[in-house]
């Protein structure tokens, strides 16, 4: 369990992805980690990761990643730090990060990227 630290608006819009895509918030946090985490070699990806971990989010919402996932931070940070020089002191702090850069992409475009996720999903699964 990590606690993130969101927008009102970023939360809303994630609960509305969760829904839309009848999964839990966590399941759609864990999306969208998938989905970032590849972009965040780009130099300038790097930094955008770091406005969104300086900017202002008075929401604190605490989910569930799989162990693997997870685990996936600790490089992801290593890669911030290597890039920008500015080490990011917890997993927590990453995945908020992260989360909020996620979130910042037209609503649309994550709607349909989830879909893309859930396509080969089974139905006991896309039903739960």
């Amino acid at each position: 369990m990590l606690t993130v630290r969101i927008t009102a608006r970023e939360q809303l819009l994630l609960r509305r992805l969760a829904q839309g895509h009848r999964s839990d918030v966590s399941e759609v946090v864990a999306d969208g980690l998938l989905d970032v985490i590849p972009t965040l070699s780009s130099p300038q990806d790097a930094y955008r990761l770091l406005g969104a971990l300086t900017s202002p989010a008075p929401c604190a919402l605490t989910v569930w990643l799989p162990a693997p996932l997870a685990d996936l931070l600790v490089p992801g940070a290593a890669r911030i730090a290597q890039v920008t020089e500015v080490r990011i002191e917890s997993a927590s702090a990453m995945l908020g990060a992260a989360l909020r850069l996620w979130l910042a992409q037209d609503p649309v475009r994550l709607a349909a990227n989830l879909s893309v996720m859930h396509a080969g999903r089974p139905a006991a699964l896309a039903a739960a």
